[in-house]
């Protein structure tokens, strides 16, 4: 059975930095495609950014590199997302993700609350 558990979510005050962590366990970790969304109040769900099992990182157009950063650690199933300089509009729910594409399973954890606020 597959688990996704994201962790690491809170109340950050705007230009805070944060760190998310997502531990993915039943599948074989080194070998799917792994990313981070999120979906804000009254938003429809938006990607952030993917890594494929190759290693190969792409980020959509609205979250630049810096910014948000995204990393896999195959030694531990642990996918990571960090957010710098944090503003209100980075309030959602942060969602992990693991695309197995060979053998057609599509995961997702339940997600972590961030909140942006002074």
């Amino acid at each position: 059975q597959v688990q996704v558990v994201e962790s690491g979510g809170g109340l950050v005050q705007p230009g805070e930095s944060l760190k998310l962590s997502c531990v993915i366990s039943g599948l074989i970790f080194s070998d799917v495609r792994v990313g981070w969304y999120r979906q804000g109040p009254g938003k429809q769900r938006e990607r952030i950014a993917y890594i494929l099992s190759d290693g190969e990182t792409r980020y959509d157009d609205d979250f630049p590199e810096g910014r948000f950063t995204i990393a896999r650690d195959n030694a531990k199933n642990t996918l990571s997302l960090q957010i710098n300089n944090a503003n209100p509009e980075d309030t959602a729910t942060y969602i992990c993700n693991a695309w197995d594409w060979r053998h057609g399973g599509d995961y997702w954890g339940q997600g972590t609350q961030v909140t942006v606020s002074s």
